[in-house]
């Protein structure tokens, strides 16, 4: 199974329970029933949030640790110069 098969039948799983605990067909183990009706009614937005903010980060460490690899990097520049070379050995100007 791909993963994001996986990931489509966890979240439909997830998603199944909560809406049996939020139209009260299941009780919630362990929480009383007010304290159920406070919270269920906010995990849509909590989750929003929380995908949200996990985003921004793993952006954000994207952009910091850019510049992390430098043996990728000068490897790169050599490959844009042969390239380069080659290309203008072909009679294409590149400059």
């Amino acid at each position: 199974m791909a993963r994001a098969h996986r990931v489509a039948a966890i979240s439909a799983f997830c998603l199944v329970l909560y809406l049996l605990a939020f139209f009260r067909v299941v009780s919630v183990p362990f929480m009383e029933e007010r304290i159920a009706d406070e919270i269920l009614p906010v995990i849509p937005w909590w989750l929003l949030v929380s995908f949200g903010s996990y985003s921004l980060w793993s952006l954000g460490w994207g952009l910091f640790t850019f510049r992390d690899c430098p043996e990728a990097y000068t490897e790169l520049l050599r490959e844009i110069g042969e390239a380069k070379n080659d290309l203008r050995a072909r009679g294409v100007t590149v400059d």
